[in-house]
């Protein structure tokens, strides 16, 4: 693969790799060992991309993947989510309490509205992204909503 290439690739994909990460692992050193290894195997298999949203689906598979295999991991850290978000990696008008609701979320249901919402993948392309089925992704999204609105409406209880 060619610099610049590769070079244009990164700087356009960096972010949606790294939110996916910490979507996936709830963590920023293990978002940034997952981004690291998604590039990686892109500079090893040099795939070709028919177009940049081909590219952006194999990456993002890839990082759920690498996310997957990290969790899987023997030597795996438990580790809370981050405290101090990293604001670069969500870039949105959302206040502070969809994002640790949506962050607190089972990472089964995580990852679906990352992908979804934040990313704007269609469920078609939320589901080969994941690997699974379309319904099993829009019951995951139905399932995922119902959780926030539960969780949302207690915090808002409490104000």
């Amino acid at each position: 693969m060619e610099r610049e290439a590769l070079k244009r690739i990164v700087e356009t994909h960096a972010p949606s790799v790294y939110r996916l990460a910490y979507a996936r692992t709830g963590n920023r050193d293990d978002a940034e060992d997952v981004m690291q290894e998604v590039f990686l195997r892109l500079v090893r298999s040099a795939p070709e991309f028919r177009d940049d949203g081909h590219c952006r689906a194999w990456l993002l598979r890839v990082t759920a993947n690498c996310a997957a295999s990290l969790h899987r991991s023997p030597w795996r850290r438990t580790q809370p989510l981050d405290e101090n978000l990293p604001g670069e990696a969500w870039d949105g008008p959302e206040e502070y309490g969809v994002l640790e609701a949506v962050l607190a979320l089972p990472p089964q249901y995580r990852v679906p509205v990352h992908l979804y919402y934040y990313e704007e993948l269609s469920v078609k392309e939320t589901a080969r992204v994941m690997g699974k089925s379309e319904q099993t992704v829009k019951s995951r999204l139905y399932r995922a909503r119902a959780m926030l609105k539960e969780r949302l409406k207690g915090a808002h209880e409490d104000d």
